[in-house]
């Protein structure tokens, strides 16, 4: 070839992978930009190393997900639903309703969507540590805070 230097495409090992811990505060912006960060970190893709088949996210730590912000007539008018896999088994609860018994799945359930379907969702999910209230037991990983751009006044 000519003078032209050929530079190899990078590709991240499994070995290769740091984990950083993230702390977020679900009451800070709305439930969907919350969710598309808490994705953004669990995948890893913003970090320079990130390569599609290999897991190199972060763990999340997500808290006040009781008090997940959402506009419009989400609080009434949003509809989670689910089936037991019986005949007739299907249940549907308002994110008020959801609010009340597990907030936890407000955040779990966005997420969830936002992330690929493959054979790595799963482990990403197990990285996802989700609470009700301002208290996590992960102050021993001293986790850094990320502020949301888009924050509720």
């Amino acid at each position: 070839m000519s003078s032209l230097k050929m530079t190899k495409t990078f590709s991240q090992k499994g070995a290769d992978v740091t984990r950083r811990w993230i702390l977020i505060d679900a009451s800070t912006a709305p439930v969907g930009r919350v969710s598309t960060e808490i994705a953004k970190y669990l995948i890893g893709k913003y970090k320079p190393t990130y390569t599609p088949h290999v897991d190199g996210g972060d763990y999340v730590v997500v808290i006040n997900a009781k008090d997940a912000v959402v506009t419009g007539d989400k609080e009434t008018g949003k509809i989670y639903y689910r089936h037991s896999g019986f005949p007739g088994g299907i249940k549907d609860e308002s994110l008020k309703e959801l609010r009340e018994k597990y907030p936890e799945r407000i955040i779990e359930n966005a997420v969830k969507g936002m992330l690929p379907k493959n054979k790595l969702s799963p482990e990403r999910m197990k990285r996802l540590k989700i609470y009700a209230g301002p208290e996590h037991n992960h102050n021993a990983q001293t986790p850094e805070k990320v502020e949301i751009k888009g924050e509720m006044k």
